[in-house]
């Protein structure tokens, strides 16, 4: 479906990062990045341009959001001046001096994926929704003790622990979302402890309970699958702590064999 030589579009890499993705398109997906490292940089380029974004809507509430049809005219104004600066045989990425396509491509991904985000949700104004799907890997990567299975396995209250006010008002103001209704989130962990996860800030994140399919909820019965699986021998405790951390929604959609979230939960 995707070479090398072709790249990825940013609509493909916009639905990614929101795990929106079939277990089919996510499968070449990652086997193209693996193997491609300037799709790998827009892709972070886009995740950081979204979360940016985020902040400073969530700081600056009172202000309206530009019309769709800018961003979408200023990208294509760039785009259409890179490509008519370009030889016909080259790339599309280096037809100018390094740092200054490397700044042009940067912001055409920024705008495209605050236009493309923007589409997405309708032109609503209340953007929480769209970083408390998946976490931001930069501010919560995830942190694990060192335990073993048995450990882990012995424990007899799989529930994850509370969270101190103090440290939940700390995560909210990491994601911009200081007046945020406290009830409609989980502050979650991201490595759960029932999974040997670390009660540290850089393992926590806000979850909305229902601005989102993929929810805390969800995440809750892959936590519970997870450990079953573990428990019973069937999965190693490092990867499936690895396989969370890195995108719980994907890991989801593996051990569920679904791309959506399942009515049971």
């Amino acid at each position: 479906m995707w070479h090398i030589d072709s790249h990825l579009s940013d609509q493909q890499l916009l639905l990614d990062v929101e795990g929106e993705l079939s277990a089919r398109d996510e499968k070449q997906l990652r086997t193209h990045l693996e193997a491609c490292w300037k799709c790998r940089a827009r892709r972070q380029e886009i995740e950081g341009a979204i979360a940016g974004f985020i902040r400073v809507h969530e700081s600056e509430q009172n202000l309206e959001l530009p019309p769709i049809a800018g961003p979408r005219a200023l990208l294509k104004a760039h785009l259409a001046q890179l490509s008519a600066a370009a030889p016909k045989h080259a790339s599309l990425w280096f037809p100018l001096p390094r740092g200054f396509a490397w700044t042009l491509a940067a912001a055409a991904c920024g705008l495209l994926a605050m236009g493309l985000l923007m589409a997405r949700l309708g032109g609503r104004t209340n953007l929480r929704a769209a970083v408390v799907s998946v976490p931001d890997s930069r501010l919560t990567p995830g942190a694990a003790l060192l335990v073993s299975r048995p450990a882990v396995c012995s424990q007899s209250n799989t529930n994850n622990k509370p969270v101190p006010i103090v440290l939940q008002r700390q995560v909210f103001a990491e994601y911009g979302i200081t007046g945020a209704e406290p009830r409609a989130y989980e502050v979650d962990y991201l490595i759960t402890p029932a999974l040997g996860g670390a009660d540290d800030i850089h393992n926590l994140w806000p979850h909305s309970y229902s601005a989102t399919v993929w929810n805390a909820q969800v995440k809750d019965a892959l936590e519970n699958r997870l450990r079953q699986m573990v428990c019973d021998g069937s999965l190693d405790l490092t990867e499936a702590q690895q396989e969370i951390a890195t995108n719980w929604i994907a890991a989801y959609k593996k051990y569920f064999h679904t791309d959506k979230p399942l009515s049971d939960h």
